[in-house]
């Protein structure tokens, strides 16, 4: 391994972005569109993917196209979907498609056309650490470059005035079950590696399917349509109470506007932490289409008569888990009822869902100067940004790592381009992009002098 040492130091860049996920790429795009600004990306994969584990066939996303990475905020933009489309020659055969929710697997192959297309994105790049360096207000970051297994091939450091944390999530693994996860030898994974293991899923006898979310029904789905008639072999496993439809309404959906996002910040912290888990069915529940799929199909398989080989129990947790003569021994706990039971299967799927990761790590030369809350968890201004100290001058903003202060719609990708335009305009101190005084016409709150003031900020 080499390391990168300049005989002069490096030039000291507007904007360094860690982790390239959509979040980071929809503030690169954007940023790609301000004259003047500088800005650098690192991600330590050689290649951008979202999700691919789950880039099943037919599985759509549950936000329309205009959710890509820059139209609600520049629908002019080189970056749109739309243009993708044109480039590849397919706008008319999309029109007479009339998809307004895109395959999953299209939205994957787009952002990988414009996270190749934009020249501040540095693959295989992996910030190391970063410190605040007095003496030349900028930041200094240190960072690795690594081949496709994750080797190191060489090191170096970049300076920039203010920095973007996207790293991302990470797969959340229940505690009963972990140990279980990490034995290669028994197929117990998450459902972030299904496509993986998809044929190893299908030749096992019995198949346990763990978690009521998006990605569990859509795991759930496949392999019923693959396995055979009368001989499905499928449990499909739930905390929740019920296999519930995610809220989808018009007026529901405006909890992921701005306006609803602006409103929950400016609550006390103990009403939002209060408010999330309640909050569930917005983000946590499943399309009204997949629930439908699942029923048709099991339906159309009791037409031959009989019912097929499908448990579906809401309800239910997993307390413990073990291995028993090369199968898998699940403790279950109902609830509601009070009862208990045991489970034999072959191949566990956790569609368990995903954690913030934390920027702890990356940040800890910064944590005596980072502001938190009573829990412990870094504050986050309305404007993404993290609340340090005045002995640092820079700017650091964090993305899907602030759900504890900006609500549900922190995850949702219908957000991205609003704010990556609010983290813009916060750093160059204009409105690089004009943003919407009002985004929903639900009225959140009473205060009519605190909504006035949030609607002046947005101008």
């Amino acid at each position: 391994m080499t390391t990168e040492q300049a005989a002069e130091e490096p030039p000291i860049v507007d904007l360094l972005g860690v982790g390239v996920g959509p979040f980071n790429l929809s503030l690169a795009a954007l940023a790609d569109g301000v004259p003047g600004l500088d800005a650098v990306f690192l991600e330590q994969r050689t290649a951008f993917h979202w999700h691919p584990g789950l880039l099943i066939e037919g599985a759509t996303l549950q936000v329309p196209f205009l959710a890509d990475l820059v139209s609600l905020v520049d629908p002019t933009s080189r970056w749109s979907f739309l243009n993708y489309i044109r480039t590849q020659e397919r706008l008319f055969p999309f029109y007479f498609a009339e998809r307004f929710h895109i395959p999953r697997a299209e939205y994957d192959a787009y952002c990988r056309w414009v996270s190749g297309e934009l020249p501040s994105c540095r693959f295989g790049h992996r910030a190391d650490g970063v410190r605040w360096d007095e003496d030349r207000q900028a930041y200094e970051v240190e960072f690795t470059r690594v081949d496709e297994d994750g080797t190191a091939l060489s090191t170096g450091r970049l300076l920039a005035r203010h920095l973007a944390l996207g790293v991302g999530t990470a797969p959340r693994v229940p505690a009963p079950l972990q140990a279980l996860a990490d034995d290669g030898d028994v197929p117990v994974l998450h459902s972030a590696d299904y496509l993986a293991h998809r044929e190893r899923l299908l030749a096992a006898g019995h198949v346990t399917v763990v978690g009521a979310g998006q990605s569990g029904a859509e795991v759930l789905l496949d392999l019923l349509r693959a396995r055979p008639h009368g001989r499905e072999a499928l449990t499909w496993l739930a905390r929740t109470p019920a296999f519930a439809p995610m809220e989808y309404s018009k007026i529901g959906l405006e909890h992921f506007t701005p306006d609803y996002t602006r409103y929950f910040h400016g609550l006390p912290e103990a009403t939002r932490d209060r408010l999330l888990p309640a909050q569930w069915q917005l983000y946590k529940g499943i399309s009204t289409d997949t629930l439908g799929d699942i029923h048709d199909e099991l339906y159309r398989r009791a037409l031959a008569g009989g019912w097929p080989d499908v448990t579906l129990t809401p309800g239910v947790a997993v307390t413990a888990a073990d291995r028993r003569d090369g199968r898998v021994e699940l403790s279950l706990e109902h609830r509601e009822e009070g009862s208990r039971a045991t489970l034999i299967t072959d191949a566990v799927v956790l569609a368990t869902g995903y954690a913030q990761r934390p920027v702890d790590g990356l940040l800890e030369a910064l944590g005596p100067h980072l502001a938190r809350d009573a829990s412990g968890r870094p504050l986050v201004g309305r404007d993404q940004r993290l609340v340090l100290d005045d002995e640092v001058g820079g700017s650091v903003f964090v993305q899907n790592a602030e759900r504890h202060t900006h609500g549900v719609g922190t995850p949702d990708l219908g957000l991205a381009a609003w704010r990556s335009a609010v983290i813009l305009n916060a750093l160059t101190g204009r409105p690089a992009y004009p943003l919407p005084r009002r985004t929903a016409f639900t009225t959140f709150g009473l205060d009519p002098d605190r909504t006035n003031d949030e609607q002046k900020e947005c101008a």
